[in-house]
Parts: C-alpha cells; structure tokens; sequence
C-alpha cells in the first residue's frame, strides 16, 4: 500500500494466547516523509525516521510476555517508545488498561490504523512521550497530548539504542512510575544493559530478573531467526 510519501505493508502477526493481529507497518528502511518538518523538530532526522514504523524483533518478544500476565483491573501500564505499538494492542485486546507513546509524528496515526484493523475500539490512550534532550515546542506541536501520568507497569523494547539512553531512559522512567511500580525492558544486547542497570538502582530500582529470551515460532512472513535478546524486570 501507498501513502503520501511513502509505502506499507500489511502483515498478520501471531500472538499466543491472543489471536492474530493485522498490523500495517512501514514497507522497508527506505522509507521517509517528513513535509512540514514535525520530525526534524523533535530531533527525528532521516536515517530514524522510518525506525518507528518496522515490527522489531524486541517487538514481538515483549507483546508476547504481555499476553501472558494476568490482567488485573487497577492495574495501570504505560508503553514506552512503543513504535508500530504491538505490546499496547495485545494489552488492549485483553482488557488491560495500557497507554501508548512514542516521541514519533507518525506513531498515533499507525496504531489508530492498527486499531481500526484489528476491529479494536479507539479507547486505547497514546501521549506523546520522548526523553532526552527537550526540544521547544512548536505551535505546530502544541496539539500533541503530552504524557504526565505515573504508572504501575512501565514497558519498552528495544530503547538501549546509545550511550546516552541509559541515564535518559531511566530519568524519564523514574518520572513516570509509581514509588512502587514494576518496569519491563526487552533488550537485544545492544552493550548498553550494566550501564542502565546502574542508573535504575540509583534510582532506586532493583533488578529482579535477568532473563535469556528464547527465539519465537516463524511469523506467516518471515523465517524464525535467533534471538539473543534479554528480559529485564525491575521493581522498587
């Protein structure tokens, strides 16, 4: 499929436990479309523009310990950097109450499409959230409804992409999370881990559990490839 500026593709994504999900992701890496600049202006340049819009493997593995956790009705749970959103879809489909964000112009439009597909009601919260350096605002991005919250359960994957993330990510978690609240990080060894280990425990936030991700079964589209990636759970 085509869009203004750049093309997608659909695929059928499976999940256990939660049925398959359509999910309209970007056609390659080639991808950008950027007219009025609302990327530039968050810091988005060319080469991680289309970043957003591709289903990662990190992706996959964290919907797919989400679908596995009880829902529980109190319960409140933010995905951070959620990209094509995947996690926040199956928390959705099963009753979760989960908000989405992403620093991304285009990530709300996906996953409004992605709701639409997936014959999900629109009740699925996205805020814009992004760490890091603050960019000013522009009245251009006035309209974005910013994140403010605190949450019970904070998720990401695949957010350790540099050497600054370690102390920007755990900032900005620690802004929106509970005294109590659980995090959930999958990381595909990207080398930065013991660094961000250290900015959570000073943050207060003990690593519980360390765990090798084993590879998934093969989606419709593509082969199963091995996946070395961790899951970090992390608690105060």
């Amino acid at each position: 499929m085509t869009m203004p500026g750049y093309r997608t593709k659909l695929e059928s994504i499976a999940i256990a436990g939660v049925g398959n999900l359509f999910i309209r992701s970007l056609l390659d890496r080639q991808q950008y479309y950027d007219p009025d600049g609302a990327a530039e202006r968050l810091g988005i340049g060319p080469a991680v523009w289309p970043l957003f819009g591709l289903l990662w493997p990190s992706a996959l593995h964290l919907a797919a310990q989400l679908a596995l956790r009880p829902v529980c009705a109190d319960e409140k749970i933010l995905e951070i950097g959620c990209g094509l959103g995947l996690a926040s879809l199956v928390g959705h489909r099963r009753g979760a109450r989960i908000t989405a964000s992403d620093c991304h112009p285009l990530a709300g439009d996906f996953l409004r499409e992605n709701l639409l597909l997936n014959d999900l009601c629109a009740s699925l919260r996205y805020k814009h959230g992004q760490w890091g350096e603050a960019r000013p605002a522009s009245i251009l991005d006035a309209g974005r409804i910013q994140l403010s919250s605190r949450y019970d359960l904070i998720i990401g994957s695949d957010l350790l992409y540099d050497r600054d993330m370690p102390a920007e990510l755990a900032a900005f978690i620690d802004q929106h999370a509970v005294d109590d609240a659980e995090v959930w990080i999958v990381d595909p060894n990207r080398g930065h881990r013991p660094a961000f280990n250290r900015n959570m425990a000073a943050l207060g936030f003990a690593l519980q559990q360390d765990m090798q991700l084993s590879s998934l079964p093969p989606q419709a589209d593509s082969p199963a490839a091995p996946y070395k990636g961790r899951m970090l759970v992390y608690r105060r």
